[in-house]
């Protein structure tokens, strides 16, 4: 066993018993562990180092970083470009994919290739339209939604085939994932939701932020009735806010998101509204981490990354276990030893043919 993770060491070709990856984040929920996602903001630059300096300061706290896909219809760095980065570095990254940009093809095959680099974790997206971000005549793709995502990259995973039927020589060895939101209407048809969503392949879910514990709770008796919490992880969403302002803007300008009035009030009414934001993502992942069916949280601190390892290790989520730390794949030694092989064979051949071009007559 690791002695940093208790994950136990894996070969490039194993998994687990019931494991569909070999990733860290699923290894934690199907241990029933209390998982700890956060969400990597990309940079508007081609600068590795911005990457890595906004994932360190989740080290040693999270479970899984996701690579945001164009959020908000808003260009930024690609999410497969970041999982290249945090692989590379030995981080577990989620990557997500938004049906809005690409079509079937490039997305079977991003999926590929980050299966490749060792991404463990997809998130499957709709996207939100071209007219919410800041390029609103770009052309919205939507060849597939979250559903049909879901169902193709599980065909290429358990039937090792394209969409098309062509068969795959090696399938993605991925954890699937999904977004819910229990805050939008229509209320009573988000556990069907999740159902279908279920039904299409999804094993992990990602909730958008949770300010209304009680509509939560109502969401997961639901969810409970119809056994879905034994089908699926349930993640909720949390995250600071940084003034009373700020979530005033965010609930009149980020679709899906609902701030009831009393979470405002809270915050103009305390000295430190930055704070008090903390205070109050705390004070929710207490109250959701209590409800049977929730398996986790995401914390999503959009330019408050700082904060995330105090909301955590005050939260107590982890419950003692050991935090995860950046570990090299085993893999990628491999890779290494292949190629340190292959250079040395190639000086071989190189001074071999050097030997026999001297004994020949001049």
């Amino acid at each position: 066993m690791s002695g940093r993770t208790g994950i136990p060491p894996a070969s490039p070709g194993d998994l687990l018993p019931g494991h569909s990856s070999r990733g860290r984040l699923e290894q934690v929920l199907r241990r029933g562990e209390f998982a700890v996602t956060a969400e990597l903001n990309p940079p508007d630059s081609a600068d590795p180092e911005e990457v890595y300096a906004r994932a360190a300061v989740f080290e040693g706290w999270v479970d899984g970083i996701n690579a945001v896909d164009a959020s908000g219809a808003n260009c930024h760095m690609s999410s497969v470009g970041i999982c290249a980065l945090l692989t590379r570095m030995g981080y577990a990254p989620i990557m997500q994919i938004s049906c809005r940009d690409r079509n079937r093809i490039a997305i079977q095959g991003d999926v590929l290739g980050a299966a490749a680099m060792g991404v463990a974790n997809i998130l499957c997206l709709t996207g939100d339209g071209v007219q919410a971000g800041d390029q609103p005549g770009a052309k919205p793709v939507f060849d597939l939604d979250c559903m049909s995502l879901l169902e193709t990259v599980r065909i290429m995973r358990d039937h090792a085939k394209f969409l098309s039927g062509r068969k795959l020589t090696a399938p993605p060895r991925v954890f699937l994932g999904a977004a819910i939101n229990p805050f939008a209407p229509p209320y009573d048809f988000r556990p069907y939701r999740l159902a279908k969503k279920i039904e299409a392949g999804a094993q992990f879910v990602q909730s958008q932020y949770c300010f209304d514990v009680p509509m939560f709770r109502a969401y997961m008796d639901k969810v409970r009735d119809l056994g879905l919490h034994e089908h699926c992880h349930i993640l909720v969403g949390v995250g600071p806010m940084a003034s009373a302002r700020t979530a005033r803007w965010i609930r009149s300008n980020v679709p899906g998101v609902h701030i009831p009035d009393a979470i405002i009030a809270r915050l103009e009414g305390a000295s430190d509204q930055k704070k008090e934001g903390k205070q109050i993502c705390i004070d929710i992942i207490n109250e959701v981490k209590e409800i049977k069916g929730v398996s986790g949280i995401h914390v999503m601190a959009y330019r408050q990354e700082e904060y995330v390892a105090e909301i955590v290790h005050e939260s107590g989520v982890l419950k003692g276990r050991r935090p995860w730390r950046r570990e090299q794949d085993p893999a990628d030694a491999g890779v290494a030893e292949r190629l340190d092989a292959a250079r040395a064979g190639e000086m071989q051949d190189q001074e071999s043919l050097a030997e026999t071009a001297a004994k020949r007559p001049h």
